[in-house]
């Protein structure tokens, strides 16, 4: 495959993350925004730390959905927490589904929270797959440098 036609994969790819509302346009757009040629590979390098990020996260949730006890002013805390890195990358359905865990946690509904991680943990791995599968179009097209 020539490099025009890798270059319009990556446009369908980035234009079908928006579309399928796995990204904000908006948010993500501003994160382009900011790669140049001193960081040309910007915007995987914040994703990857948010996944850094979100694995720390969810361990400190499932710790604390397993404790005897649940404390879901900590829950809701940790929740908040990945649901801001969330927005930061404009991961839209990860932060719905991170609203819907949050109304689980105030109305001190335990099973509603299990399953409403379980949907958090689904959306965040899809995201990451549908990011993959874009950041490896980039480089074959040749969008950013390699280190």
């Amino acid at each position: 495959m020539d490099r025009n036609q890798l270059q319009r994969q990556v446009a369908l790819k980035r234009s079908s993350l928006f579309e399928q509302q796995f990204l904000d346009s908006q948010q993500f757009v501003q994160l382009e925004d900011l790669e140049d040629d001193a960081n040309p590979n910007f915007v995987e390098e914040i994703v990857t730390l948010f996944y850094k990020d979100s694995a720390r996260l969810f361990q400190k949730i499932e710790q604390t959905m397993q404790s005897r006890s649940i404390d879901f002013g900590k829950l809701d805390d940790y929740m908040h927490q990945f649901k801001g890195s969330s927005s930061s990358i404009g991961a839209i359905k990860v932060k719905n589904e991170c609203s819907q865990f949050k109304e689980f946690c105030s109305a001190g509904n335990a099973e509603g929270c299990f399953w409403a991680f379980q949907r958090v943990k689904q959306e965040h791995h899809t995201l990451r797959i549908q990011l993959e599968s874009y950041f490896q179009l980039r480089k074959q097209a040749g969008l950013v440098r390699r280190v």
